[in-house]
């Protein structure tokens, strides 16, 4: 399709949806070699091939289009986490799981690609929308499981449910932003089983 048609006022919703994913995918790509912070939307529209002013129709920013690669790389964590914790059927093994796969899925995002890594921990530095929805999410996704052990009799419920959630937040947020994971690495291989261990004890009924 060529710029022509994608400045066309006739065509707009599912062609400017295409075209955003155009420039994510791209952006993505350029980001992993030169970085985000080095990176200007004037850098992106040309390795792209589009005009600086037609990138700006799609996203004001380039804060908005790192916070798109940061939601897709957040997504990607979330649904892994998320799969591990279905396959358990019993709370407390699914707690168990959720501290493994964040530790393992964080981790992937750090080892594989530093470069992207630059725009999570940017994200979490600046507290970018993204990254909140997603520890949103995984709070709701904890909040589940707790309400699912006590339902079950596995967990105590005498604490108030959404203080218990925030205690275990605070316990796997080293894990979760990545300003502070690149300082666990001494631990990463033992933490997941030892805290997941002693939440589950504090958790007994």
């Amino acid at each position: 399709m060529s710029k022509t048609e994608l400045n066309s006022g006739s065509v707009r919703g599912p062609v400017d949806h295409d075209v955003r994913v155009q420039i994510v995918a791209a952006a993505t790509e350029h980001f992993s070699l030169y970085g985000y912070e080095k990176t200007t939307v004037s850098d992106l529209a040309k390795a792209i091939g589009f005009s600086k002013a037609y990138i700006y129709k799609f996203f004001e920013s380039k804060q908005a289009i790192g916070e798109s690669i940061c939601a897709n790389c957040l997504s990607q964590i979330e649904a892994d986490v998320r799969a591990a914790v279905s396959e358990a059927e019993h709370p407390p093994e699914q707690l168990r799981r959720m501290f493994k796969s964040i530790v393992e899925a964080s981790l992937r995002l750090f080892s594989q690609d530093r470069k992207l890594y630059e725009i999570a921990t940017s994200a979490a530095t600046e507290r970018w929308q993204a990254a909140l929805a997603y520890e949103g999410r995984i709070r709701e996704l904890l909040q589940d499981i707790l309400q699912a052990g006590r339902q079950s009799g596995d967990f105590e419920r005498k604490t108030p449910l959404d203080e218990t959630v925030m205690a275990i937040y605070l316990v796997l947020r080293p894990y979760i932003n990545p300003l502070l994971l690149q300082h666990g690495f001494d631990y990463i291989d033992e933490a997941p089983a030892q805290l997941s261990s002693l939440v589950l004890r504090s958790l007994s009924p």
